[in-house]
């Protein structure tokens, strides 16, 4: 149902798409809280880097109750963090070994690192990510997609279907049309109607020309 990896199947088919992240309404409430309920353990945020991006992500997971490693090759910078967070945060030297026994346990991973004027360091492999959990999430700050989620993971299909079961339902019900010209939330997340990038983000980022859906629903 996304058209950001390969848009030119999706509008010469004359398909009509919605996409997930664009419907607007739901309030975000399918995922892993963070700090946990008592019986339920929290989430694992794993925050690769210490720098501006780890050192404003670290005190916002703990402030949330998580449990958190950050990772880095400064020791001192790591040794400043201990004095200040204590056993609230478990530091860690970036260490191929260290990485792959804390990514595939975390619920959230947060890449930060970064080498003034060098390409920033890929620390997290696909390997890695393949073994990470159903529904983790990660969030790089230099692969710059605005829709990545950074605040909770979807971890429970059950969950997407609770938040999206009711668009579905509209859709089969009344017809793309007519469940699109009553419901603004669902109409947000229409992506491509016959032929046309109708989401104005997604037509900028891709290079197409953007249609203004509310003029396909008559």
């Amino acid at each position: 149902m996304r058209c950001w990896c390969r848009p030119a199947p999706a509008l010469k088919s004359g398909a009509v798409c919605v996409a997930y992240e664009t419907i607007t309404g739901p309030g975000g409430g399918m995922g892993l809280l963070l700090g946990g309920v008592p019986g339920v353990p929290p989430a694992h945020v794993v925050i690769l880097g210490a720098g501006v991006v780890g050192s404003n992500a670290l005190p916002r997971a703990v402030g949330c109750g998580a449990r958190v490693t950050i990772f880095d090759r400064n020791i001192d910078r790591l040794r400043h963090l201990d004095l200040i967070f204590g056993n609230r945060v478990e530091t860690a030297s970036s260490t191929a070994q260290a990485l792959d026994e804390r990514i595939p346990e975390a619920d959230l991973v947060i890449g930060g690192m970064l080498i003034p004027g060098a390409a920033a360091p890929k620390l997290v492999t696909r390997q890695m990510v393949a073994g990470m959990k159903n529904g983790a999430v990660v969030v790089d700050v230099h692969y710059c997609v605005a829709s990545m989620p950074g605040a909770v993971a979807r971890t429970s299909t059950f969950a997407l279907n609770n938040a999206t079961i009711g668009h579905a339902v509209a859709i089969a019900d009344k017809g793309w049309k007519r469940a699109a010209a009553d419901d603004p939330h669902l109409r947000n997340g229409l992506n491509v109607v016959l032929g046309k990038v109708t989401h104005e983000a997604v037509a900028r980022a891709l290079g197409h020309d953007y249609t203004d859906a509310n003029g396909m629903l008559a």
